[in-house]
């Protein structure tokens, strides 16, 4: 039984929600507007200020995408009313991050700096303080992109396990391995 899926989902206020009969939910908010399909098993029903999804039998694929979108409409919900942030952090002597405008240039100890076009539904934003290491803050209401775009830049430089030189999400913990010892 999906306890997620059953769960009502609040709507705060200024946020509008649309229903269309080809199972389509958009959201609109303060921040932005999203759209999400929804599959036809799943019924999705708007009861003053909150929405409910009902599922039509209790087969174990049909459990599973009750809770799904649940969860996906929770967090389209959430993105137009609050927004959602992701903080990176460049770790390694040189590294630096510059944003103009949706460009971010990335210099990460290769040959060439990095130059990335990000989308215009993220905000990004770059700062460097002397002594601390580069944050680069992403703001979105769409959780999805903003997650993919934070992976994405991640991906350039892995944390390795070594000596911790990377790029990693603020507050991360990378597991430190040992080097080899001095010969005797």
């Amino acid at each position: 039984m999906s306890r997620i899926g059953l769960t009502p989902i609040e709507l705060p206020a200024g946020v509008e929600i649309s229903i269309s009969d080809k199972n389509i939910v958009s959201v609109k908010g303060v921040k932005g507007e999203l759209h999400q399909a929804v599959d036809p098993n799943i019924t999705v029903k708007k009861e003053e200020n909150t929405i409910v999804l009902e599922r039509h039998s209790e087969q174990k694929d049909h459990k599973a995408k009750h809770g799904l979108y649940r969860s996906l409409i929770n967090n389209m919900v959430e993105g137009v009313s609050k927004g959602y942030q992701k903080q990176l952090e460049l770790v390694g002597v040189g590294y630096r991050a510059s944003s103009n405008g949706q460009i971010l240039e990335l210099s990460l100890g290769f040959s060439h700096p990095i130059v990335m076009q990000i989308a215009p539904e993220v905000k990004v934003i770059t700062a460097s303080e002397r002594g601390k290491n580069p944050i680069i803050t992403l703001e979105s209401y769409d959780k999805q992109l903003i997650g993919q775009v934070a992976a994405k830049i991640k991906s350039m430089r892995k944390p390795e396990p070594y000596k911790g030189k990377g790029v990693r999400f603020v507050g991360e913990y990378i597991r430190r391995k040992a080097g080899k010892s001095a010969a005797k």
